[in-house]
């Protein structure tokens, strides 16, 4: 992804159509994640999420983007991020990384969210919990007077104290206008490295986490992020503003986590 070079701090009335923006990608992946079962295809996910978007007033962040032709990136099992939507049916056990981007008001939302299809291993379900885990770490750096390193030092701390492969190949970064934005923001570094993080500015933190070794490759098809020891990737993104003592978070998961919970309910009965 290319980057402008200057960071570009937002006005409180810029944070805000931004914060409208995620929180419409939460609702439409918690539309989404109603429909994650067994047997359904990431296509018939992706007409779901468009569909949703533009009823909304907003247009899907993704689609068109660089080329990208759908509204979802859906990345199941070793596949990192980029995945495009097909007709191939989910398996039990599965795991689907989807990440999506609106644009409403001219500013974009952009968040993403693994969900396990049916009964997952143990072993994989701890991967998602680190992930997330990395996340919220990651996410309490985002303060005034920290750098950029900070960040990505305690994402990458977190997910190898498990054994787990942090990509580097692929980062969070700012978010505004553009989907892309400067700063770029690694989940791995150094603290007290990179750009220093002041009041206004926006990041998409998103970590993606490998089962086994860090080390990627881009899939046959041009955009798909596989990992190269075939082993899953977990991916989680919370768009967020800088604040002085604790960071603001944009999007949300409770919509999604609230589906999530309710059809496990379900299930259990």
């Amino acid at each position: 992804m290319s980057l402008g070079r200057r960071i570009c701090i937002k006005t409180e009335e810029e944070v805000e159509l931004i914060r409208k923006s995620s929180l419409l990608v939460g609702r439409t992946l918690a539309e989404v994640a109603a429909l994650i079962t067994p047997g359904v295809t990431t296509l018939q996910l992706d007409a779901i999420a468009e569909e949703f978007i533009r009823d909304n007033g907003a247009e899907p962040g993704f689609k068109g983007y660089g080329g990208f032709p759908n509204t979802l990136c859906t990345s199941v099992n070793a596949a990192v991020v980029h995945g495009i939507p097909n007709n191939k049916p989910l398996n039990n056990g599965d795991i689907v990384s989807i990440d999506c981007g609106t644009l409403m008001n001219e500013f974009y939302g952009d968040s993403a969210y693994t969900f396990e299809v049916g009964e997952v291993d143990p072993e994989i379900q701890k991967l998602l919990k680190v992930t997330k885990e990395c996340l919220t770490l990651s996410i309490e750096q985002a303060i005034v007077g920290k750098r950029i390193g900070d960040i990505g030092a305690a994402c990458q701390k977190h997910a190898e104290s498990f054994g787990y492969g942090v990509v580097r190949e692929l980062v969070g970064h700012g978010l505004g206008r553009e989907l892309h934005e400067a700063p770029e923001v690694p989940n791995y570094g150094r603290r007290g490295n990179g750009p220093r993080l002041v009041d206004g500015m926006v990041l998409a933190i998103e970590p993606m986490i490998n089962l086994g070794k860090r080390d990627v490759r881009t899939d046959k098809d041009g955009w798909t992020i596989v990992t190269s020891d075939n082993l899953v990737s977990a991916h989680f993104e919370h768009d967020i503003v800088v604040r002085n003592g604790k960071a603001e978070i944009l999007s949300s998961f409770l919509e999604i986590e609230r589906v999530i919970n309710k059809t496990k309910k379900i299930e259990n009965k």
